[in-house]
């Protein structure tokens, strides 16, 4: 599906609007005189690409105006390439505009063709930065299930800092996947073939955490009678994991700080320090500032911990992502289970939708595992899920948002009712076949055509 490039002129000349609109033809041109029909016709268009005027009325002699309405579309629209248009004795706020995120600059007076190869390359690096984006969508970390904006973000910021030594610290809801980011880091770091190994804080009893944690030797208390390491020796370079750190007793706490600050741990009843080589990350549910301010966690060890902080999204708040983890957990247990292939009812897969997962993934998790153990029928019903409809999703204002929004999730809902076929769910969606694999690129969703047949082409 080919799709119109729009440019957006700023320009409150008459004369200049109609030779601009003119000299790029090939354009869906958009004109504005002032920043308000500017703001109106981003919001209306959304174009790729905008040249902006800096000298706009009310105040057209100076720049104040015009660089003002560059910070209003960059703070609405950041990926937008606007190319700044000046007079001659106008280069310093020009380059302030390059510094505050213009795309580029022209002085006139306009040469067409000099403003066009600008704008032409600015379309070309828009649609690179495009394609870069469905293939970041089209590979995800591996054991990562996510097609939203959200955990698409999440996932990039995991790549970018799991080949570095940092300290890092996720937070997130119970059962949003934090053990499986902090895997990821592993994974994708300098240290994948040593050791992963991961405490829960909340699972072990705070008698046995600290001998847990740093081993202890021969006679240390009643019942050691041989020297044995703990789980952050056995972690030697490679990652340990500290799983639910704002459940650590706040007696262990300076402990592991000597430990995060120095790399050597002594054995409980040991007198020696030893070294050692590990990466640390750690995870948690909990508000540490708010334990922080209650004197329940330390200040400092809180600071050491939180180099990089990582943000996991509450599936509730994952764009598309309910109904795609859904199906890839529900095929799985069908295969643990030795099921026969179940699918879900339309009425199941509507609740999945509206649910608001209070327990997120984990609870997704225990709640198709079930349903698959007891339905007896080829299609896994809402009460068999046994889930409710109290959800209230919430929509972007933006029209054009609004409709992307709900295309997207409409490609989603009947890709699954039509049991992944894709004939059939453009037969659902009132399309035709080339109409929704356009939608398919339109909207980024080429990763879903991996897992979907077309009757046309078996």
């Amino acid at each position: 599906m080919i799709t119109s490039k729009v440019l957006l002129i700023i320009e409150d000349d008459l004369g200049l609007q109609k030779q601009l609109k003119w000299a790029f033809e090939q354009y869906e041109v958009v004109i504005a005189s002032n920043r308000d029909e500017a703001i109106a016709a981003l919001r209306r268009y959304t174009p790729s690409v905008v040249t902006l005027d800096l000298g706009l009325p009310p105040d057209p002699s100076n720049a104040t105006e015009g660089l003002a309405t560059l910070k209003e579309i960059l703070a609405l629209a950041p990926a937008t390439k606007i190319i700044v248009v000046t007079g001659n004795d106008d280069r310093a706020n020009a380059i302030h505009a390059v510094a505050l995120g213009a795309y580029d600059f022209y002085q006139k007076p306009v040469d067409p063709d000099v403003l066009g190869l600008i704008i032409e390359r600015a379309f070309q690096l828009d649609a690179l930065e495009r394609d870069y984006q469905i293939l970041q969508q089209q590979k995800p970390l591996t054991g990562v299930i996510a097609t939203s904006p959200q955990m698409q973000a999440v996932m990039r910021i995991i790549e970018k800092i799991a080949p570095t030594q940092a300290t890092v610290l996720l937070i997130g809801e119970s059962g949003t996947g934090k053990e499986l980011m902090a895997k990821a880091l592993h994974r994708l770091s300098a240290r994948a073939s040593q050791p992963f190994v991961a405490v829960n804080c909340a699972a072990i009893p705070e008698t046995l955490l600290e001998s847990e944690l740093f081993g202890y030797e021969k006679g240390a208390f009643t019942g050691a009678v041989a020297q044995t390491k703990g789980k952050i020796e056995y972690a030697q370079g490679g990652t340990f994991f500290l799983d639910e750190i704002g459940d650590l007793p706040f007696a262990l706490q300076a402990k592991l700080l000597r430990f995060i600050q120095e790399r050597v741990i002594e054995r409980l009843g040991g007198r020696k320090e030893i070294a050692v080589d590990v990466r640390i990350i750690c995870a948690t549910h909990r508000h540490l500032p708010d334990l922080i301010a209650q004197g329940n966690f330390r200040g400092d060890l809180y600071y050491r911990l939180s180099e990089i902080v990582v943000d996991i999204p509450p599936l509730r708040e994952r764009d598309g992502d309910i109904i795609t983890i859904a199906n890839a957990l529900l095929q799985r247990y069908c295969r643990e289970n030795n099921s026969k292939e179940k699918h879900f009812s339309h009425d199941a897969a509507r609740a999945l939708e509206a649910y608001n997962w209070p327990g997120n993934i984990r609870e997704m998790e225990n709640k198709i595992k079930r349903a698959v153990i007891l339905s007896d029928n080829n299609f896994v019903t809402a009460e068999e899920l046994e889930i409710g409809t109290d959800s209230d999703k919430s929509m972007p204002l933006n029209l054009k948002s609004v409709r992307e929004a709900a295309e997207t999730i409409a490609i989603k809902r009947a890709l699954t009712y039509a049991d992944n076929n894709i004939s059939e769910a453009a037969k659902l969606l009132g399309v035709t076949r080339p109409t929704l694999y356009g939608l398919f690129e339109k909207y980024g969703l080429q990763a879903l055509l991996r897992n979907h047949t077309d009757e046309h082409q078996e």
